[in-house]
């Protein structure tokens, strides 16, 4: 009984002309719900059915060992474009309104250095130069303590030319930089 089934847009195309192909397919989609079924863990009597458009009633195959399994057994079967999309559909994407840079309005000079920044984000020219003195001191209590990990979790004071140690600060590390104290680290 031949057998062909429609094609319709993005679907898989089966058509035979002889009933030994049609059971080669039977049974190769029947091969691949039995694996869907081990692969979910799923009981056979309780699994859902795989879907297949075809004829309402299609006939069980008699299992033969001596067949020889088909090449499309393999196969993942999945869906393919009708047709090329065009340079003119895909530029129409790729440069959607919707993808394209938006124009910043929160842009203003930053207070310390005059570098542009957005508002209500640190400046990262200014941010550079914190990390780097930042790094300064962490060499320096590298120097003192030794081994990074073997210093004491304990308040640090950093003083700069000209500065002295309060009486608060006697039991926390001191730090001294030979230079100006910078205007955006203040002493507090």
């Amino acid at each position: 009984m031949p057998c062909g089934w429609l094609r319709s847009r993005s679907s898989l195309v089966l058509s035979a002309s002889t009933d030994s192909s049609v059971t080669v397919r039977i049974r190769s989609l029947q091969r691949a719900e039995s694996m869907l079924t081990d692969i979910a863990g799923l009981n056979r009597s309780v699994a859902p059915a795989l879907a297949v458009h075809g004829p309402s009633v299609l006939p069980q195959p008699a299992h033969d060992e001596t067949s020889t399994p088909s090449f499309l057994d393999s196969i993942f079967w999945m869906a393919a474009p009708k047709k090329r999309r065009t340079i003119e559909v895909n530029r129409t994407r790729r440069r959607a309104t919707s993808k394209l840079m938006k124009v910043k309005t929160n842009i203003e000079p930053c207070p310390e250095c005059g570098h542009l920044k957005q508002k209500h984000v640190l400046c990262g020219h200014c941010y550079a130069k914190v990390r780097r003195e930042t790094g300064e001191i962490r060499k320096v209590i590298y120097a003192m303590e030794g081994k990074p990990l073997n210093t004491p979790a304990m308040e640090t004071v950093v003083l700069y030319d000209g500065e002295t140690a309060k009486e608060v600060d006697k039991d926390k590390r001191i730090v001294e930089r030979p230079r100006k104290r910078p205007s955006w680290f203040n002493l507090s």
